[in-house]
């Protein structure tokens, strides 16, 4: 599923097993640690282009460091000898991540940062592996980031796994978020949402000048278009709430990679009662936006969840209350494309209807995009679908997808095919005739209101859609019984063979 080469991946393996033989053995300290060195070595690359930057527009340039011979620069470490780059990295470059940007939320994540390398040797062969690695290119940032989380064993074990980013961008580019506008998540995780409708963003509103030839000959967007905005954008607009912490610094890093300087992202368990105790305008009410793929394994302790939120479903599935949560965070007309399991579609317990009848009577509810069991391999075989709704306004007729083919393959690999349903699922999501489908055969259709409340609010695109008849043309009977003959003619004869044979 990555673009990495068979080569950076063998790098990848071999970092890894030099910090599990160096005594790290938590695969999340682990990613972590290179996620420290890969942030050290990107915040001196963008240090660098901020200098050429400066010395070409001949305008001053504020940067992170006190100039080109800072210590705490990767160039300049990565070149002293063991003993002294572990001395500077521990000393002082870790000192000086908990200090970037003031007190934001970043500098709050990495008070407790600390290096856990303590082997001078592993120090030097993580910096020299990180030295190779493609991690100035944005994609291949991401695919790197992707097959390092690929590691996590322990994922799923709180429900939480990696998104992958093909279905992130598809969520994003089916809500059109705009600059204006904020955004949120809570379950955030690695703040794969938030870094997707940045990236959306930055590609929408870039002009012809904008876009730039990167190293390798890709695009870059600038995102020039988009000045206006700068402020919002920069510490305004991106809201992201998890309760691991390594996770919310992993979120931290990712986000001010991809130009958020000031990311909102805070240690919060989106459905306890201090949610909306200590982050009151974004409980309620505070976003345009979320995008989400919130946890969906077991249940909780129903008496730390708000109240507003089992008064409206009576459960303690997280699935269920996890929906709720959104349509309480969302601002009247404010939408959402959230990833559920496949039971809370057709699930008949109380709770599963009484969350349907929400989202279909009292929202809009505007589109499911039921996808594919393997999506989330390795992870999870577990099958999902995306619920796009709004907060507010009417139901009148829901648009139903079948994604039968994400552009790779259903098995624990995830190699590129070339089936993809996702680029017609957004053209026909985005072409307001195709809404007006009603052949029950086709892989996408309407369904009026009138018809799910007939049906307890399924949502299940199952119920809806019809089979096709293939009507089956057979020969005449006289046909059939003269191949019918001649075949009973054909075992005479080799029986009578056999039986001289005797």
């Amino acid at each position: 599923m990555s673009t990495l080469t068979t080569q950076q991946k063998s790098d990848i393996e071999k970092l890894w097993s030099e910090f599990w033989t160096g005594g790290i053995t938590n695969p999340l300290t682990v990613i972590e640690q290179i996620s420290f060195l890969m942030f050290a070595r990107l915040l001196d690359v963008m240090e660098t282009t901020g200098e050429r930057r400066a010395e070409r527009t001949k305008k001053p340039f504020h940067g992170r460091f006190s100039g080109k011979d800072d210590p705490r620069r990767w160039k300049n470490f990565k070149q002293r000898d063991a003993g002294e780059m572990l001395r500077v990295v521990r000393d002082e470059v870790f000192p000086h991540f908990r200090k970037l940007n003031g007190g934001t939320t970043f500098a709050e994540y990495m008070q407790d940062a600390q290096l856990m390398v303590q082997k001078p040797s592993l120090l030097v062969s993580a910096v020299n592996m990180i030295e190779k690695l493609p991690i100035t290119e944005g994609d291949a940032k991401g695919d790197l980031y992707e097959y390092l989380l690929s590691k996590l064993t322990t994922a799923g074990i709180n429900g939480q796994f990696r998104t992958p980013r093909h279905i992130i961008r598809f969520m994003v580019e089916l809500l059109e978020p705009k600059p204006t506008e904020t955004i949120g998540d809570p379950a955030c995780g690695t703040a794969g949402f938030l870094v997707g409708a940045m990236q959306y963003l930055l590609e929408t509103h870039s002009s012809a000048k904008g876009k730039i030839k990167g190293e390798s000959g890709e695009i870059l967007y600038t995102g020039d278009l988009l000045e206006p905005y700068r402020a919002h954008i920069q510490s305004g607009m991106f809201h992201g709430f998890d309760f691991d912490a390594t996770m919310l610094r992993i979120a931290s890093m990712n986000l001010m990679l991809h130009g958020v300087d000031n990311p909102d992202i805070h240690y919060q368990d989106t459905l306890s009662n201090s949610f909306p105790e200590k982050f009151g305008k974004q409980a309620t009410g505070g976003f345009d936006v979320i995008l989400a793929n919130p946890p969906f394994k077991g249940s909780l302790d129903e008496g730390d969840v708000h109240p507003t939120l089992t008064q409206a479903v009576k459960t303690k599935k997280t699935e269920l209350l996890f929906m709720v949560l959104i349509l309480r965070m969302l601002k009247k007309g404010g939408r959402s494309a959230t990833i559920v399991p496949d039971g809370v579609l057709f699930g008949s317990s109380k709770a599963h209807t009484a969350l349907r009848h929400l989202l279909v009577k009292q929202n809009q509810l505007e589109a499911v995009f039921s996808l594919p069991s393997g999506v989330f391999n390795p992870y999870a075989g577990v099958s999902t679908a995306i619920v796009v709704f709004t907060k507010g306004g009417k139901t009148d007729n829901v648009f139903f997808y079948s994604v039968e083919a994400d552009g790779y393959s259903l098995n624990d690999k995830r190699d590129a095919v070339s089936e993809n349903d996702l680029p017609n699922a957004l053209a026909c999501w985005q072409k307001k005739s195709a809404k007006k489908d009603t052949d029950r055969t086709a892989k996408h259709f309407m369904v009026p209101v009138q018809e799910i409340e007939a049906k307890d609010f399924d949502l299940s695109i199952n119920r809806y859609k019809d089979a096709k008849h293939e009507e089956v043309k057979y020969e005449p009977p006289k046909k059939i019984i003269a191949k019918l003959r001649s075949l009973e003619a054909e075992i005479a004869k080799d029986l009578a063979e056999l039986e001289a044979m005797l």
